[in-house]
């Protein structure tokens, strides 16, 4: 898929933990797993807002565009 989901980095730079964030975000470990692990589908606005505020972040620091010829090559 070529949205990349970054919320383990921005866990690792503000030294948090993921039940930490599940908490301060109101999402089960469960689901904030599979979003930190790039299996979701797709992310409401409302999570994506809530992320943000817990990380002090900006969407774009979660979210990355990587277009499926590039991650072929990098993966290759």
């Amino acid at each position: 898929m070529p949205i990349i989901v970054n919320v383990d980095v921005m866990m690792a730079r503000r030294k948090m933990s993921l039940t930490e964030l599940a908490e301060k975000v109101d999402l089960t470990l469960a689901n904030l797993s599979i979003l930190k692990t790039g299996k979701a589908k797709a992310i409401r606005f409302n999570t994506l807002e809530a992320l943000c505020r817990a990380l002090d972040c900006q969407p774009g620091d979660l979210l990355e565009y990587v277009p499926e010829e590039k991650q072929k090559t990098t993966t290759d």
